[in-house]
């Protein structure tokens, strides 16, 4: 047990150090930490870090923390966003079980009751904490569980809301209909630079909160998810053959001189794409169709095939294989 928990140690360690002699680290204390290029609330919103995420620290500034998340992407935050955690208490929290919030927003209650007062609200893939009785069981209530923050402390969550994270990492299967139905959920949802909850979303954003509630990981910019997976031929897309994308392939558009991307879509079926440009939306690529996305076709680039590519070395991991949420042997 003793040289499985070192072992397990030493792979975060090796998994999280982007530079040697880093040795801090800190877990995402708010539902949806907002990370910043430059120090300073009026700078580049650039990322957004998900309550419960392991992240390693930087330099500081005043009250701003520079962190790296798992990403990997490093930038900006207040420095309440962040718990700061020894090594050993990390590999601790790693063991620890956890909920993973299923529904939508959320919130962690004072009470049993949700009149009673909040704590902090809570976002999809969100994680807590299991409190646990004196027998090791998850302590439960009228409706709700408690959980506890990466600070400590503790509060009530309704029910519905949750599920214990490597039960559900362990039974959720990714496929074009839970893709596309993580997708669908943002519908309506404004565009935000940066941003990747149900509360705001970008592009590159979107695609990845998309195949996170899979249990799959992705980059988190467009110009890093253009490299994973396999290529698919879209060639045919200019004449109005869709027969070779599939629903959750990334579409990419951007300058088809460099293949730059400037813009990603998850493919709908059909002909179409669900995206966040403006808001999410669903759009055609049929330029006949009264939706059709008009700054679509001429820039689209390429697309890639994520589904079938997890954990073979195409730069695409589970969540399961992610030494930044599960020990790993």
């Amino acid at each position: 047990m003793i040289l499985r928990f070192l072992t397990s140690a030493i792979a975060l360690i090796i998994a999280l150090l982007p530079a040697l002699g880093q040795e801090r680290y800190g877990i995402v204390e708010l539902s949806s930490c907002y990370m910043r290029e430059e120090p300073g609330y009026t700078k580049e919103l650039g990322n957004q870090a998900l309550m419960g995420t392991i992240v390693t620290l930087g330099d500081k500034t005043g009250y701003w923390q520079q962190i790296t998340s798992p990403e990997p992407y490093t930038a900006w935050v207040n420095d309440m966003a962040i718990v700061e955690k020894s090594a050993a208490e990390i590999s601790e929290y790693l063991a620890a079980p956890k909920y993973i919030v299923t529904g939508e927003i959320s919130h962690l209650f004072v009470s049993t009751s949700t009149a009673s007062g909040r704590i902090c609200d809570l976002v999809a893939c969100d994680l807590l904490r299991i409190c646990l009785d004196a027998k090791g069981r998850p302590i439960k209530k009228r409706g709700f569980v408690k959980a506890m923050l990466p600070s400590g402390r503790c509060g009530w969550v309704p029910k519905a809301d949750v599920t214990p994270f490597r039960d559900w990492a362990e039974k959720v299967k990714a496929s074009q209909e839970s893709i596309i139905s993580a997708a669908e959920k943002f519908l309506g949802v404004p565009y935000l630079w940066g941003g990747n909850t149900t509360k705001g979303s970008d592009c590159s954003g979107l695609a990845r909160c998309a195949y996170m509630s899979s249990g799959i990981l992705l980059p988190r910019n467009s110009s890093q998810q253009i490299k994973i997976g396999d290529p698919v031929d879209v060639s045919g897309v200019f004449e109005g053959d869709f027969s070779a994308l599939q629903p959750g392939d990334l579409v990419f558009f951007g300058n088809r001189q460099t293949g730059k991307p400037t813009h990603v879509a998850i493919y709908y079926g059909d002909g179409r794409i669900i995206h966040s440009s403006m808001l999410v939306r669903i759009n055609s690529l049929r330029p006949s169709d009264p939706d059709y996305y008009s700054n679509g076709l001429p820039r689209l680039i390429t697309a890639r095939r994520i589904l079938g590519n997890v954990d073979c070395g195409k730069g695409i991991i589970s969540l399961l294989r992610s030494p930044h949420y599960f020990p790993q042997e």
